[in-house]
Parts: C-alpha cells; sequence; structure tokens
C-alpha cells in the first residue's frame, strides 16, 4: 500500500487504526477501528491493481467495488462509515460541519498558522471579566514576544477586514457586547455566554469563514510554570473552558484563572 489517507477519527485523542493488505490482481483488504473515513490515493504509475477491471476494496468484511486505476496507474477512491456500514463516497471532505485536520483544535492549534487577536472597543458586560480579559491579551501580546521572538498582529475590532477573515484566525478579545466581532457570531457558538464573573475560553470553526478558527480570550496555553522546559510547552486547555474571571490569575499561576468546567468539542464540534 503507497497511500492511505485517513480522513474522518470515530473521536479524537483516541487510538484509531487502519490495516491494508493487497488481496488480489484488483482487491484490497482493510481493518480499520476508531476510523470513520479514508481515502485509498495512488499517484501515477503507483497502483498494482488490474487495469482492465474495476477495483474490489473490501473493508472490514464489507466488499465495495469501485471504478479501476486509471491508464496513468493512478488510483484514488474515498470511503464513508455510516450507521455501521461503509459506503464509496465522492470525496474525503465530510459534509456539514465536523473535525478535520486542521480544524479540531485544541486551542493552541489557532498559533500554527496566521492569526490575528481582536481587541475590544466597545463597553463590556461586566467590569471585572473586561480587566480580565484584557489582562489576557496583554500577557499574550507580551508572551508571545518573550518566547517565540515574534510580535502578534493585533486590530481593533472596529479595523478588521474581510481579507483579514479570510486569511487569518481570529483571535477576539473581550465579550459579545465589547468586541464587535464576537457580537456578530455570538449565537452561532456552541456554547452561550456566561454570566459574570464567568468568562469563556473557546476554539471553534469561524462562523465567518469556516475553514479557520475562531478563538475567544486565549493565546497559548502553556503559562509561566512551563516556560524553562520545552517539554513541558505543550496545550495546557481543551477546545473550551468556562473561568471565573474574579481574581486575576499571578505569575505563578498554571492557568487563565479558575476553571469550572473545561473539555473538548465532539467530531460535529459540539460539546
Amino acid at each position: 500500500m503507497k497511500w492511505i489517507v485517513v480522513d474522518g477519527l470515530a473521536r479524537h485523542w483516541s487510538r484509531a487504526r487502519i490495516d491494508a493488505e493487497i488481496t488480489g490482481d484488483s482487491e484490497i483488504s482493510l481493518a480499520a477501528s476508531g476510523v470513520t473515513a479514508f481515502s485509498l490515493d495512488f499517484g501515477p504509475g503507483g497502483c498494482p491493481l488490474d487495469l482492465a477491471r474495476q477495483a474490489t476494496i473490501a473493508i472490514d468484511g464489507q466488499k465495495l467495488t469501485v471504478p479501476g486505476p486509471l491508464s496513468d496507474r493512478s488510483f484514488t477512491a474515498h470511503f464513508r462509515r455510516s450507521g455501521g456500514r461503509w459506503t464509496a463516497a465522492a470525496s474525503g471532505e465530510p459534509s456539514g460541519l465536523h473535525k478535520i485536520h486542521g480544524l479540531q483544535g485544541p486551542i493552541d492549534d489557532a498559533f500554527l498558522s496566521s492569526f490575528l487577536f481582536v481587541s475590544p472597543t466597545g463597553t463590556p458586560l461586566d467590569a471585572a471579566v473586561a480587566k480580565w480579559a484584557s489582562s489576557e491579551e496583554q500577557r499574550a501580546i507580551r508572551e508571545w514576544r518573550r518566547q517565540f521572538r515574534g510580535d502578534a498582529p493585533v486590530k481593533d475590532d472596529r479595523d478588521v477586514t474581510d481579507a483579514d477573515i479570510a486569511a487569518s484566525n481570529l483571535v477576539l478579545w473581550g465579550d459579545p457586547s465589547s468586541n464587535r466581532i464576537l457580537a456578530r457570531i455570538a449565537g452561532q457558538l456552541p456554547i452561550p455566554w456566561p454570566a459574570a464573573p464567568q468568562a469563556l475560553i473557546l476554539i471553534y470553526p469561524n462562523p465567518l469563514n469556516p475553514k479557520k478558527y475562531v478563538v475567544l480570550n486565549s493565546g497559548f496555553t502553556f503559562r509561566q510554570p512551563d516556560y524553562l522546559s520545552n517539554a513541558r510547552q505543550t496545550p495546557k486547555l481543551p477546545d473550551f473552558a468556562l473561568i471565573d474571571a474574579s481574581t486575576l490569575p499571578d505569575s505563578r499561576s498554571r492557568f487563565p484563572g479558575k476553571i469550572l468546567r473545561a473539555g473538548f468539542f465532539n467530531e460535529e464540534w459540539q460539546p
């Protein structure tokens, strides 16, 4: 087997495995666990299956027939499991909102590509939460320079353009009253904004551009105790967290405040 591309997982952060074997002139047999979608992708000259016959793909004992290799010996086929049965699919991309590579969280994943900090300019819902959010934004800007030797890009909410939304993951600071970009998407997020003194930290596909992330009130999630070793500079929060913002964290804190609840979204980006 030359190429197997996993397109969907039953559950992120859980074990997934595909074992494959060419079992005949026109047959490939596979056993899949923890996988809901995958593609077979042989480049030109790469597929050993019979050019004159359709291909039989046996997945967990279920046999499917798909068009065989092209004349240049390239071969691509996509498969998806639903209701316990495998079917051939038109593409490897799932329909609807779904966790895929590059859009699967957790929060720190947003900082592996272009991002933009978006500062609030409006009136906040609660003064204590606003103070916490401002403190966390200033810390994120400061520590990006200290830890990664670069300047985090920052814009006021009123200055964010359609080009920014298209090009970057947006990190929105504040609340739906103080941040006008957050106000535009608040009703489309899977968790509503909580009552004070709670604040919401979250990563989610941006409703204004689902190919990019939106993050609420968080930079990278490792903090002061982890700065001494690269081995400790790993994600410390999952996809979302509710924070008690009534007390600001100090320089020794491992988290941005008292965590009241935290967790991962499911494969459809729901709690």
